[in-house]
């Protein structure tokens, strides 16, 4: 489920292949081939709308998407809740914008970003596995602290902990668009399972008239097991409760978490 949150850069050990963010620059236009928002971002939505009913201590008018990327959990969103949009990739929220003409957008880093409002809920959906180091992890937390007002939930769903995590675990994925073909290969690897990162790499095979052309996508990305999940979001000023969404075969830790201060 990539979406982009981005980027914490390289930390600690080197890694072999240097990080790309092709999908979020030059091959932004790819985004809204991979995943329809319609059906398969609608049944997130649903979940993380149920979750913020049944933990919130005061009425939830207004969300903040923490990482919005192309805007697709916005379309959802937007039916029950005022959706304000933040990203740092200035190609997905060009699309984000196309997308839902009535949201507003901003551009801002996640671990930094400051608003100057709050809002009732915030959601940091998969774009928080972008943060690859403890220092840039929290960070990103005390944004979605600062930006809630108190009594509101933050629903943050990494892509992957410790606990849940498959070494090269290979998945594809395809789609038709405008007579391009174009099919998804992502890759997940941990070098070194005794440091907080992993690697996606992403192979785009694309074909137009039968012409193939192909593009290859590395990040590192941030791994921690719940117990540190659980630690840094209760030191940030949360009450944590943890559910599991089951999209498929799949399953992800959900964390709700009500501002307390």
């Amino acid at each position: 489920m990539p979406d982009d949150g981005r980027l914490c850069g390289l930390s600690g050990k080197k890694r072999s292949m240097k990080d790309t963010c092709h999908l979020y620059t030059d091959l932004a236009w790819l985004w809204p081939m991979w995943g329809d928002a319609a059906t398969e971002y609608a049944h997130y939505c649903q979940y993380v709308t149920g979750l913020i009913r049944q933990y919130s201590a005061r009425e939830t008018i207004t969300l903040l998407d923490i990482g919005c990327g192309g805007g697709k959990n916005v379309l959802n969103l937007k039916r029950e809740f005022q959706v304000t949009g933040l990203d740092l990739s200035p190609a997905m929220l060009a699309q984000a914008k196309e997308l839902n003409p009535g949201c507003t957008f901003v551009e801002g880093d996640m671990r930094t970003c400051r608003l100057g409002r709050t809002f009732d809920a915030v959601l940091m959906d998969d774009a928080i596995s972008h943060m690859n180091c403890r220092a840039d992890f929290a960070a990103a937390l005390r944004t979605a602290h600062a930006h809630l007002n108190p009594g509101g939930v933050l629903i943050v769903t990494p892509d992957v902990t410790l606990e849940t995590f498959q070494q090269n675990k290979t998945t594809t994925s395809s789609a038709t668009r405008d007579g391009m073909d174009v099919v998804f290969v992502e890759n997940v690897y941990d070098p070194d399972p005794a440091d907080e990162q992993y690697e996606t790499t992403i192979l785009y095979l694309m074909r137009k008239q039968g012409r193939l052309r192909i593009e290859t996508e590395h990040w590192t990305m941030g791994i921690f097991g719940l117990d540190v999940w659980r630690r840094v979001l209760r030191e940030t000023g949360f009450e944590v409760h943890e559910g599991r969404y089951h999209p498929g075969d799949d399953a992800y830790t959900v964390f709700a978490c009500v501002k307390t201060e």
